[in-house]
């Protein structure tokens, strides 16, 4: 498809709204990185900026696929989405961006859009990699509100806009529902990589194993869904600034935890985890490890700018998929 992304000349009607006719939006980057909504920072003449957010067909790059029907991290971006998981997180005590606006009605632009206090651009990623003495504090106060998070309970595991709308709590286990969207995604990667294709049985064997040291739980806390330093943004003052909670649901908190195993490395323990349930994350693991294969395969047969760098990822992760499962 053919993308046409904003420009100044779209957005002075919004900021007059909301800032004043006297304010004039100077300058306008989009930043790139993001797969499902596009993201702006908007430089006002004042010199003060602001964050944009915008839904919409022609900022997601990510085609269809198949799913799980009560699998609650597809499709996992949206307005809606955005504002139950701003209002859970501030409830939870977790710092995010401070959200100034949100249009749903296409009153400013033909997409559902949100604005947003900016932050500031420096990641926790960025710190850890270059100066990882100051992350210390934004890591101390990153893992402050993960226990925050994965203490507060919901009734049973979902989206937190599915008990808005009235739907039926899920029946089913969380366990196999991740076993169902592991063995999809193993499917949609094997039909385009021979190798995964000829590990299939054994990989499918393994996740049926790590499944079976799994004993039943219902307990459930608010999980971000795939939280890494590059989705916290750390203030001047050192606060961490959780970005990108669109996924964020009720489910088991080892679904986080294996997020953040991977991505923090040796920084990890500096979180200072609650208890879990190490059959229960190793089952996880594996999944997430499966999802990183078929998610980047998928976005890679797109008009995605960054073409290798997802094709490196899968290919990293092929590697640890075949490795494990023996």
């Amino acid at each position: 498809m053919t993308r046409t992304f904003l420009r100044t000349d779209d957005l002075h009607g919004l900021v007059s709204d909301q800032f004043g006719s006297d304010r004039r939006l100077a300058a306008l980057d989009r930043l790139t990185g993001g797969t499902k909504k596009g993201v702006y920072r908007l430089r006002l003449d004042d010199r003060t900026t602001v964050m944009l957010y915008v839904w919409s067909a022609g900022e997601n790059y990510w085609p269809p696929s198949p799913t799980v029907p009560d699998d609650p991290f597809t499709d996992a971006s949206g307005a809606d989405l955005f504002a139950a998981g701003h209002a859970a997180l501030t409830a939870a005590g977790v710092r995010v961006p401070r959200l100034m606006m949100m249009d749903r009605d296409g009153r400013h632009l033909d997409a559902d859009i949100a604005l947003v206090e900016d932050a500031g651009a420096l990641r926790l990623e960025a710190l850890l990699e270059h100066d990882p003495a100051t992350a210390a504090t934004p890591l101390s106060a990153l893992g402050d509100a993960l226990r925050r998070m994965h203490t507060t309970y919901g009734p049973h595991h979902g989206k937190l806009t599915a008990a808005a709308r009235g739907e039926a709590p899920p029946t089913r286990r969380t366990e196999d529902v991740i076993v169902d969207r592991a063995l999809g995604h193993l499917d949609a990667a094997a039909a385009r990589d021979v190798r995964l294709a000829d590990a299939h049985h054994r990989i499918t064997a393994h996740v049926h194993h790590l499944r079976s040291a799994v004993t039943p739980r219902e307990e459930y806390g608010l999980v971000h869904g795939e939280l890494g330093p590059d989705h916290v943004l750390v203030t001047p003052a050192g606060e961490a600034v959780m970005i990108d909670f669109e996924g964020l649901t009720y489910f088991d908190v080892e679904w986080d935890h294996a997020w953040l195993q991977m991505r923090f490395g040796d920084a990890y323990s500096a979180l200072r985890p609650v208890d879990l349930d190490p059959h229960r994350l190793e089952l996880y693991r594996y999944a997430q490890t499966l999802s990183l294969i078929e998610g980047p395969l998928r976005i890679a047969d797109t008009d995605f700018p960054d073409r290798k760098w997802m094709l490196d990822l899968a290919e990293w992760h092929i590697t640890r998929a075949l490795g494990r499962a023996r």
